[in-house]
This record gives C-alpha cells, structure tokens and sequence, in this order.
C-alpha cells in the first residue's frame, strides 16, 4: 500500500515507517489518522517485520496534531448539547486508540526523533516502546500552551517514563524539554549527532532486535506492558502462565546453537494475522 502521510518500507525484518510531509512540520492531518491504524495494521498482517522504526523528514519529527481534525466533518453538528459532547468524546477515545496500537501491536516499536516532538507527537512516542533523538530535538506539550489539556495519552504515560515532578513541570508550564534533558531523566536512550546518524543508530538497534527470536520478543513486550500496570504479584502470576503455553525449546536450542557455531540464528516468523490490533 501506499499513504499520503508516510512511506512505509520493510527491510531486513524491520519495518520503517516515516513522516513525509515536512513542509507541513509533519502534521497529523485527517489523512494521518486513517492511515496509521492502516499501516500498522498491514505490518502485523504481513509478518515480515520483528520491530517497527518511527521516524520523520525535514527539520521536525511532527507538530502534532492539526486541528482541522476537530473542526470538520462529524465534530461539526448541529446536534442537542448531550449528544454532540458525547459524540466529542468518542472521538477522542477513538484517537486515543490509535497511539495505543503501539503498545498492542506485538513487535516493540522505536522513535527516532529530530527537532521538535510537540503535542501529539509526544503522545506517540509516549506510547512507543523505546525513544531516540538527535542534538537538536525538543519535546512540547503544547496542549497546555493553547488552553487545552493533552488528551491522547502523554498526562496517562509520560509519568511512568520519567519522574512525576519533571513530567508535572512539563505539563503544566509547556515549556521545551531539550534534548539533554531528555536523555538525564529517561526520556530517551541516546542522542545522535545529526538526523541522519539518527535515523542508521536506531535502525541497527533494531536490526538487533530482529535477530532475536519473535517469540521471545512478543513475550518480553507483554510482560513489561502488564508490568508497568499491575503489581508484581500479579505480574509474576501472569508471567508463569505465558511461560507455560508459550515457551518453546525450538527457539532456545536454535539461539544456543547459534553461538555455539557463531552463526546468525534463524527463527521461525510470526504467523500473520487478520484480527485488528487492540
């Protein structure tokens, strides 16, 4: 398939999604949010990629979100008050949906960010598994700076990524956390020089990732995900009964023979599979 707001490539087992309307900062237009759940969507039904990059064109990774997006179409109703806020809010649980097909989908996903990451940008990569930057990113909650409140998942998931404080600070004043400052609280894993030193650093981490078994992978993906949200009691009884049904001896003896012989393990893919994500 081909998509108005990105171009989506699979390679080497990794798939690469990226941005490719810079002269738009990359913003996430009405065409964006049919095309993401598309594309991801895509990706889990083929079954040729182990992990998914996220990554952008231009000078910034996204503005975020356009407001066009609450301003046509069915939003715009002429309806009795209850109705047309009830119809309000289902749209933002419906977007609020399509950032979470990152956490759901079954490979773990990786942002690489340039420039800025403002608003709904930041709700991505909230809810991406891993996050990367170049020296000149910066990350804004910019619904706070346009008298809103951040509604698709950064008030829910930025404080489980970096300490309350910082994340409150944040929020509260919308100012630009730099790029150091996202490194020094957690936010991200490492800075690259450049956009393109970036974008080649988060794709061979990746390309690391996929060379480990999909089975494993899905199930360490799982677990973290359930983890951050349960207590470790539950975590730890969730956790004995996947080992119970998905553990296989295949991919452990593939993975030993692998380096015994210092050779590239091979693992069996995923099966593909139809059912949406979620």
């Amino acid at each position: 398939m081909t998509y108005e707001t990105f171009n989506l490539t699979t390679e080497n087992q990794v798939a690469h999604l990226q941005f490719c309307r810079p002269d738009q900062l990359n913003n996430m237009n009405l065409a964006f949010w049919d095309e993401l759940p598309a594309a991801l969507e895509q990706i889990n039904k083929e079954a040729k990629a182990r992990v998914l990059v996220i990554s952008s064109t231009g000078k910034h990774f996204t503005a975020g979100m356009d407001l066009s997006v609450f301003s046509e179409g069915s939003l715009n109703t002429n309806a009795e008050p209850g109705r047309k806020n009830l119809n309000f809010r289902q749209k933002v649980i419906d977007l609020q949906a399509m950032f979470t097909l990152l956490e759901s989908m079954r490979i773990p996903v990786l942002a690489a960010i340039q420039g800025g990451c403002i608003g709904g940008g930041v709700d991505l990569i909230c809810a991406s598994d891993s996050r990367y930057c170049s020296a000149d990113a910066f990350f804004c909650v910019q619904e706070t700076n346009i008298g809103m409140v951040a509604d698709l998942g950064t008030l829910q998931r930025l404080p489980k990524i970096i300490p309350q404080g910082m994340a409150r600070e944040l929020v509260y004043t919308g100012r630009r956390m730099t790029a150091k400052e996202a490194l020094d609280c957690g936010l991200v894993n490492n800075i690259f020089e450049s956009h393109d030193e970036l974008v080649a650093g988060v794709l061979t981490i990746a390309g690391e990732i996929a060379k480990k078994s999909p089975l494993a992978i899905t199930g360490c993906k799982e677990m973290m995900n359930f983890s951050r949200d349960h207590s470790v009691s539950d975590s730890l009884n969730y956790m004995a009964t996947w080992q119970s049904g998905m553990f296989q001896e295949q991919d452990v003896l593939e993975a030993v023979s692998a380096q015994m012989k210092k050779r590239e393990a091979e693992f069996e893919a995923l099966v593909p599979i139809t059912k949406p994500i979620g």
